[in-house]
């Protein structure tokens, strides 16, 4: 089985199966000529795998449960752990709210040096609400604009050939000219590809994976 396929049926990036295998996590079988051919095993291993990083289990946590060092009902207890400290944030968060509201605070007149402490604290233990939407939405934005430029620059050069071909006396043959265009399109299809790719990664959210562990 290829890993379009595989990517298919489990739901995940071509660069989350390929994360998952550097770090260890499984190892698909090679064929004759070193290509990887995947089994049902290995998507069964994926399909746990994006389970319990749905679950928010780190990828050191799986390694050591694969290593039987871990067992899974221990990993689940401290998850419980992490979600009722993340409760207690949220919690915080949501009481300052209310206690904004009954203090009926205005925009131009409340005094936030109060409320900056609480969040300085939270952050500092890693908690944050900001909203990363918004900062995926500032990523894509970014590559459709690279890619733009990139693509612009080939289409640019198909234009100046295409101006000579049509405008001038001495043009070159037609099987050249074809050539050429063919040339320029290939590199454009290829941004574009990589394009959706990469917007796929960006809202899938694996590309954080080797930032995080």
């Amino acid at each position: 089985m290829k890993i379009n396929e595989v990517a298919s049926i489990v739901g995940l990036t071509h660069k989350s199966i390929r994360y998952y295998e550097s770090e260890g996590l499984f190892r698909p079988k090679r064929n004759d000529n070193q290509y990887r051919e995947y089994d049902q095993d290995d998507i069964k291993r994926l399909r746990l795998i994006k389970f319990l990083r749905e679950l928010n289990i780190p990828i050191s946590d799986i390694k050591k449960m694969q290593n039987k060092e871990l067992k899974l009902t221990v990993a689940m207890k401290e998850q419980i752990k992490k979600l009722e400290e993340a409760e207690k944030n949220f919690l915080t968060i949501k009481n300052m709210c209310k206690e904004i509201i009954n203090k009926d605070e205005d925009y131009d007149s409340i005094d936030v040096t109060q409320y900056e402490k609480v969040l300085y604290i939270l952050e500092k233990r890693g908690f944050t609400i900001k909203d990363q939407e918004k900062d995926n939405s500032k990523k894509i934005l970014g590559a459709v604009l690279s890619s733009l430029v990139f693509s612009a620059l080939f289409i640019f050069l198909a234009i100046i050939i295409t101006y000579f071909e049509f405008t001038e006396e001495d043009t070159i043959p037609w099987v050249i000219y074809v050539f050429f265009m063919f040339i320029l399109v290939i590199p454009v299809l290829g941004i574009l590809i990589n394009l959706v790719r990469r917007i796929k990664e960006i809202k899938g959210g694996e590309e954080y994976e080797a930032r995080k562990y």
